[in-house]
């Protein structure tokens, strides 16, 4: 075997004749294992170990260069390390977990993310979306015997009825932040329909500009930018829309109770009020929501579970992605 390292700014080679011994009784010829370095590998254990110290601060670029290596080396040394100390993660003591996608454009697609809400470790990422995804996760669950007893996710019903299929022991917690954001993409397609026929019958655009004042929450509305007036005039012109607006800063209270009790009055009233009310996707999301209502208010049950941490992983791998300008080797991303 040969191996180039640095010492100081000179390249030392280092050629060392592996010996090979014969089985007597199976006729088996064998490599001698050497301690310093594994077979079939042209770096030692100390070089891989001074590669991925210096990859703490360094580009693969970088790491490459002052060491006078290639950069499928360096990357070689980076994705042999992961996959040794990150293929297989430990199962048996999961107990909550949560569920998001990801989407990283149109050659990698969606992915799934599967974390412990525990650790913070992502324990399983699969190609696609919905329950396909997951079809090779639950098989290791199952060997691991985790019994996992809290599922954070969105309301999807693809994640849904895997998450039931497969763990029917386990409580379903539907993310708050998930509920906000499918309220706030109803609120804005319900903006659009108004806007329409707001120009259609007096031809002139009344409701533009206010889409994101319309989604900030209150306290955030820029008044350098005169937001909160532009809103105000806005709702005023539109009683609907107003009332859509009010009712979503009420559905924040839903998950801002002491406990669960008043929680599950809010959330009473908050159904019965879009129920009653004559704007349509209010009354769609009140159905919605009283479907979805366990899964809502198990949020009190497990100590406010939710997906934000996912959330804020699944933002640090797409700020990944974008540094490098997409990854070539998938399994390596």
């Amino acid at each position: 075997m040969s191996e180039i390292i640095c010492i100081g700014r000179k390249t030392v080679y280092i050629d060392l004749p592996v010996q090979r011994v014969e089985c007597s009784k199976c006729q088996v010829v064998r490599q001698v294992k050497v301690r310093f370095a594994d077979e079939n590998k042209r770096y030692t254990h100390t070089f891989a170990r001074l590669v991925l110290d210096l990859s703490r601060h360094m580009t693969i670029q970088a790491v490459a260069r002052h060491l006078g290596v290639s950069w499928d080396l360096v990357k070689e040394i980076q994705k042999d390390h992961l996959y040794k100390r990150y293929r297989s993660p430990k199962l048996s003591k999961v107990k909550r977990i949560a569920i998001d996608e990801i989407y990283q454009g149109k050659r990698l697609g969606y992915l799934t993310i599967v974390m412990d809400l525990q650790s913070g470790a992502v324990i399983f990422v699969g190609n696609g979306k919905g329950g396909e995804a997951l079809a090779p996760f639950w098989k290791r669950v199952k060997r691991s015997g985790a019994r996992i007893e809290a599922v954070a996710t969105d309301m999807g019903p693809a994640y849904i009825s895997a998450v039931r299929s497969n763990l029917p022991d386990a409580t379903l917690v539907f993310d708050h932040f998930h509920v906000i954001k499918l309220f706030n993409e109803k609120l804005t397609k319900l903006r659009r329909d108004l806007q329409r026929e707001a120009e259609a019958g007096l031809g002139k655009p009344v409701l533009k500009g206010i889409r994101w004042p319309l989604l900030k929450n209150p306290d955030n509305l820029d008044d350098t930018r005169d937001e909160r007036q532009r809103l105000n005039e806005a709702l005023k012109l539109n009683e609907p829309l107003a009332t859509a607006y009010y009712m979503k800063e009420e559905l924040r209270q839903i998950w801002r109770q002491s406990d669960k009790a008043p929680a599950e009055k809010a959330l009473a009233e908050w159904i019965a009020k879009a129920a009653a009310s004559n704007v349509g996707m209010l009354q769609q999301f009140a159905k919605t929501l009283a479907a979805h209502r366990s899964g809502i208010l198990a949020y009190y049950d497990f100590d406010g579970l939710s997906t934000g941490t996912l959330e804020g992983t699944n933002n640090k791998i797409k700020t990944l992605h974008k540094m490098a300008y997409g990854f070539r080797d998938t399994e390596f991303f």
